[in-house]
């Protein structure tokens, strides 16, 4: 073993994987932390790729409020069981997309997805939902959302 189990336990944590595809990654990079992070996050996408053409029929509507109350949105982030839509990581992750949508005011899905993340410039949001859906092994999607604004005309 070319890895100390301080690096495995980091690695869990800061990419979400399983016990084994951290070890493997580890393994695979010959102990490089750095490669072993890059290993495990291709193949949660990869994995999350596989999810494709599932139905989604489960979810969570998740809200935000600036602490100023003046910008509000809503997003309905769907999955494929109750299960998942239970989870406290698919909750945050919807937490934190609709706090996305009322800092950044996306004008559709598509357009979300693609922005990099106010919290992390160096993720986009479909690569935080990717890599989620990839760590629990369900389709994960953004359908739909809403923001409010004090004074924003009503479309």
């Amino acid at each position: 073993m070319s890895f100390s189990m301080d690096d495995l336990k980091k690695l869990r944590t800061e990419t979400g994987a399983r016990v084994m595809d951290a070890k493997k990654a580890l393994e695979e990079a010959q102990g490089d932390f750095a490669k072993a992070k890059q290993l495990v996050e291709e193949k949660g996408l990869a994995r999350a790729e596989k999810t494709v053409d599932r139905e989604t029929k489960a979810g969570f509507i998740a809200n935000y409020v600036h602490n100023n109350g003046q910008v509000a949105s809503l997003v309905e982030l769907v999955c494929e069981t109750d299960f998942v839509a239970q989870n406290q990581e698919f909750r945050d992750l919807g937490r934190e997309i609709a706090m996305q949508v009322s800092a950044m005011n996306p004008a559709d899905v598509k357009e979300l997805l693609d922005q990099e993340f106010i919290r992390d410039a160096s993720q986009t949001i479909g690569k935080l939902i990717k890599s989620l859906s990839g760590k629990i092994g369900e389709k994960i999607e953004v359908s739909r959302f809403a923001r409010f604004a004090i004074g924003d005309e009503q479309k």
